[in-house]
């Protein structure tokens, strides 16, 4: 029984638009691309959604939208992909590696205000599998401290914190479409705020500082270049790829939590496996689980032709460039237990309760 870790809902009626778009001859900042940010800012609750050519590149642009500088220092989660760092590193500012909560791999508050300092600017969070975290107390911190938050939704499509959808708290909430995600675009992201005047700058920086759309330009080349952009743009065919999805996302995301209680009714009955209990207002970007002797498991997994993946398998303080930059060795526990017992599973629209049984089955031996 081979199952698929990620499942792409993409049909042929998406096939469709794309064959449009080729024939129109408008193949980027076309009319797909508007319709992909609207129908997200809507579905999300925010009054601004634009595309990016990645979730990094919707994190750096972040990152220098609130102008960050060499000297400067931003909180970051260990317990992330190397992406949400690099953003921090890329302006020329320090990421600070913070410790995360062993059930979910979330920061905390506390971890937060054990690393601030003098130099500390902004947070950055990742609501990690899809779970959000302490995202309010953390917002409401940030607020009284005067400093900037981002969101790594990179896994957060569907989540919610108490009030509102994740992406919503900060000055920016950024997306994910990367083909495991749990809608894609090949590569791709979003990102989401409710500043105007943020909104508009982030329009030029990702178009090389260009002060002007192209639609807004009386002949071509009629337009400035106010300040060093940069070359984020998504194209037409992706967008529609995006909102198609999109529009069919709110039964995926049913079907991902329907799915995620399904493991959790089986693995509670099991002393190896260790999970995070079930949330409604997570989004079950994948299905985490933790055991002890993580290689003998993955080993029957690949046995059995089960797609999983490691989320993650070495936390970003860890990895080389990172380290060689610190001036004595980072100590944090709880990312380093993490990332030794963690496994991802499949938890999409296209596993059945018998393929999770099979699974259990299989783990709980």
């Amino acid at each position: 029984m081979m199952i698929p870790f990620s499942k792409k809902n993409i049909i042929n009626k998406d096939l469709f638009h794309i064959n449009k778009i080729l024939k129109s001859g408008w193949l980027t900042h076309g009319k797909y691309t508007e319709m992909f940010q609207k129908k997200f800012a809507n579905f999300t609750g925010s009054k601004y959604a634009i595309t990016v050519s990645s979730c990094t590149a919707g994190l750096h642009l972040s990152c220098i939208s609130q102008g960050l500088k060499k000297g400067d220092e931003v909180i970051v989660p260990s317990i992330t992909h190397t992406a949400t760092a690099h953003a921090v590193s890329y302006t020329g500012a320090k990421p600070v590696f913070a410790d995360v909560s062993l059930k979910t791999g979330n920061i905390s508050l506390m971890d937060i205000k054990k690393k601030l300092s003098k130099k500390t600017k902004g947070v950055i969070v990742v609501h990690m599998a899809g779970f959000p975290c302490e995202i309010d107390e953390i917002a409401n911190f940030c607020k009284q401290k005067k400093l900037f938050l981002i969101e790594d939704c990179a896994h957060g499509l569907g989540t919610f914190g108490k009030k509102k959808h994740v992406g919503n708290y900060g000055v920016t909430g950024v997306f994910s479409f990367y083909p495991t995600k749990q809608i894609t675009t090949g590569e791709g992201g979003m990102i989401i705020l409710n500043s105007k005047s943020v909104m508009k700058r982030l329009l030029s920086l990702k178009a090389f500082g260009i002060n002007k759309d192209i639609k807004l330009r009386k002949k071509p080349g009629d337009y400035d270049v106010k300040e060093l952009g940069l070359n984020y743009r998504m194209t037409d065919f992706q967008a529609a790829i995006g909102l198609f999805q999109l529009e069919r996302y709110k039964n995926e995301l049913k079907l991902r939590k329907k799915n995620a209680k399904i493991y959790e009714k089986f693995f509670s009955n099991s002393r190896n496996i260790r999970f995070a209990k079930y949330q409604n207002k997570a989004s079950y970007f994948i299905f985490q689980i933790f055991l002890r002797q993580r290689d003998k498991f993955i080993k029957k997994l690949k046995e059995k032709k089960i797609g999983f993946s490691i989320h993650y398998a070495r936390p970003v303080h860890l990895m080389s460039y990172y380290k060689k930059n610190e001036r004595k060795k980072i100590k944090l526990p709880n990312s380093e237990k993490y990332s030794k017992e963690n496994i991802s599973l499949p938890v999409h629209s296209g596993i059945t309760k018998k393929q999770i049984m099979f699974i259990n089955n299989i783990l709980s031996k």
